[in-house]
């Protein structure tokens, strides 16, 4: 039923049409040309888009169309995996907290409105600039861990994206595990001794999946989203490795003179974005137990 509920979406439909595709263009697009995203051609700089180069060339005669599915890989990767550590981070804090309610539900929840308090970007762009440095300190712990992502770029980013981005799922998963704790099975497991890990994460969470498949879908985008923002500020991933966040910001020199250098990733932001979009909504309708009745 949630299958045909959701192919009754007809532009969610076309987002997962729209999305098989960019997905198959950035992984195989090694096999589809042969221009290396790295590698200058300094006889073919900001060349227009024609038949030996689809997207045209940039500044450095890079062939677009290449770096533009490279720059979708990553931003892509960085997209579902910051989408995975702020659902995680998420359905443990709001799964904690719905479960056992009373002092702790009420600190987590306060913890949470404080985290939704500051401005994002401004806490993204200062968590970046802090991960972007060497190890502050001697500690073991501390030059394990910073010293790691500030070798790893995407990890980085992901790391950044993802800690900030669980508050959304925290409450919705809060809400749905208050709805849940105290059906009747949820107190026939209790009756037959199950423990709480058991009852949580075995008998309430599996009901609780479908806000939180939604909000996991429109996280990608917000991702994504968050990660051409911050490398176009110079704060993310840095060239020579491609994003699309990135290639607009090396695009601001000759936006006029070559526009398609800023045309072609911006299109691209926006047509994943969508399409993730229409997925979600698509989702939002295929989980409503009023639409499938």
């Amino acid at each position: 039923m949630t299958l045909r509920q959701f192919l009754r979406h007809k532009m969610a439909v076309f987002g997962m049409i729209i999305m098989a595709v960019i997905i198959l263009m950035v992984v195989f697009v090694d096999q589809i040309v042969p221009y290396d995203p790295e590698t200058p051609d300094l006889n073919n700089m900001l060349s227009p888009p024609s038949l030996q180069h689809l997207f045209g060339t940039d500044e450095l005669g890079r062939d677009m169309f290449t770096r533009t599915m490279h720059g979708g890989r990553v931003s892509l990767i960085v997209g579902v995996f910051a989408m995975l550590v702020a659902v995680t981070i998420g359905t443990l804090v709001g799964a904690i907290a719905g479960y056992f309610g009373g002092t702790i539900d009420n600190f987590l929840m306060r913890f949470t409105d404080f985290a939704l308090a500051f401005p994002r970007i401004f806490v993204l762009i200062l968590f970046a600039i802090i991960f972007m440095r060497p190890p502050f300190s001697d500690n073991p712990l501390v030059v394990l861990v910073f010293g790691a992502l500030y070798k790893m770029p995407v990890a980085r980013v992901v790391v950044v994206i993802g800690i900030l981005g669980w508050m959304d799922v925290a409450r919705l998963v809060r809400g749905s595990f208050l709805e849940i704790r105290n059906q009747e099975y949820v107190e026939s497991a209790r009756v037959l001794g199950a423990n709480t890990g058991r009852i949580m994460f075995r008998h309430i969470l599996p009901n609780a999946l479908g806000p939180i498949i939604v909000a996991a879908s429109l996280g990608v985008a917000d991702a994504i989203i968050s990660e051409s923002g911050l490398s176009f500020l110079g704060l993310g991933i840095q060239p020579p490795t491609a994003t699309w966040g990135n290639m607009l910001k090396n695009a601001l020199d000759q936006i006029f003179a070559a526009p398609w250098t800023a045309i072609i990733p911006g299109f691209m932001i926006f047509l994943t974005v969508l399409s993730i979009n229409y997925i979600g909504d698509g989702l939002r309708d295929a989980f409503d137990p009023h639409k499938i009745l």
